[in-house]
């Protein structure tokens, strides 16, 4: 998600001006898909049954780093990883999916205390709030129905529609491309929503991260779906979120991700939603 990791209203420009991660596209159906999935809460895991506890937003429509599973749990790799850090650290965490547009907000409202959402470090998110070391690396990637041919950012110039999730770093690399008014982008709040209409034809192509695309084609191997890699799009990184004053909570976020980089627990969450 990175020119982030967002524009129709108010509500998105002022996600586009946090460096928005998901709508022109925005239909009702879409709407109640972004808000009305149940809250979620996990404990850590954390042995330390005195550890404080934190609150951590995220939107939980983006496989394979935050989904809903059918019985109302919050999984994937994110949570896998704030939960291993929680452990390591000492402390607790209850997390609650809800729609990207309002995430970052909850930092300054004290709704949480951080996201993690496949959120990409950008210079204008750190304007706003604060980024751990980054815990994953990522690029743009556009998703094609068979037959089409992108291999270039002069062949998405010549798409009729391109499909992005809101707010994403993808949004905004449409937006780098084609102009941040261009009629071309058609804009949803999750990204299946936005791999179904390249199903349908209803846009040509779809703009988003390149794990979360690659899942997607990797789980629907029948649709004739291909995964373009576009060298025009730099390598991004994801950081986990925190209100921009909390210096205690970042050190603390910190240490346990070097923890569990250090011990191997990274590795293994690693292997167990990538490995080839």
């Amino acid at each position: 998600m990175l020119f982030s990791s967002a524009v129709r209203n108010s509500a998105a420009i002022l996600a586009l001006g946090l460096g928005l991660s998901a709508c022109g596209g925005q239909s009702a159906d879409a709407t109640k898909a972004g808000s009305s999935a149940p809250a979620a809460s996990a404990a850590s895991g954390a042995t330390a049954a005195a550890g404080q506890t934190y609150k951590i937003a995220l939107n939980a429509e983006f496989a394979p780093f935050e989904s809903m599973s059918t019985d109302g749990k919050i999984e994937g790799f994110d949570v896998d990883v704030m939960n291993a850090m929680a452990k390591a650290g000492g402390f607790n965490v209850e997390y609650k999916h809800q729609p990207w547009e309002g995430l970052f907000a909850t930092l300054t409202n004290g709704d949480a205390d951080a996201v993690i959402s496949a959120v990409t470090i950008t210079d204008e998110r750190k304007q706003q709030m604060s980024f751990t070391d980054p815990y994953y690396a990522i690029t743009q990637i556009v998703l094609v129905p068979q037959g089409k041919n992108v291999a270039s950012v002069d062949d998405l110039k010549k798409l009729d529609k391109i499909g992005v999730i809101t707010g994403n770093t993808g949004d905004l690399a449409a937006q780098k491309i084609l102009g941040a008014t261009s009629e071309k982008i058609v804009r949803y709040e999750a990204f299946p929503l936005a791999a179904k209409e390249v199903e349908t034809g209803s846009v040509d192509a779809v703009i988003s991260d390149s794990a979360v695309v690659a899942n997607y084609v990797k789980n629907n191997s029948d649709k004739g779906f291909t995964m373009v890699k576009v060298p025009d799009f730099a390598e991004e990184h994801y950081g986990i979120a925190v209100a921009k004053d909390n210096t205690e909570l970042l050190t603390k976020f910190n240490a346990a991700l070097k923890t569990i980089k250090d011990n191997g627990e990274y590795q293994k969450i690693l292997d167990k939603y990538f490995a080839k």
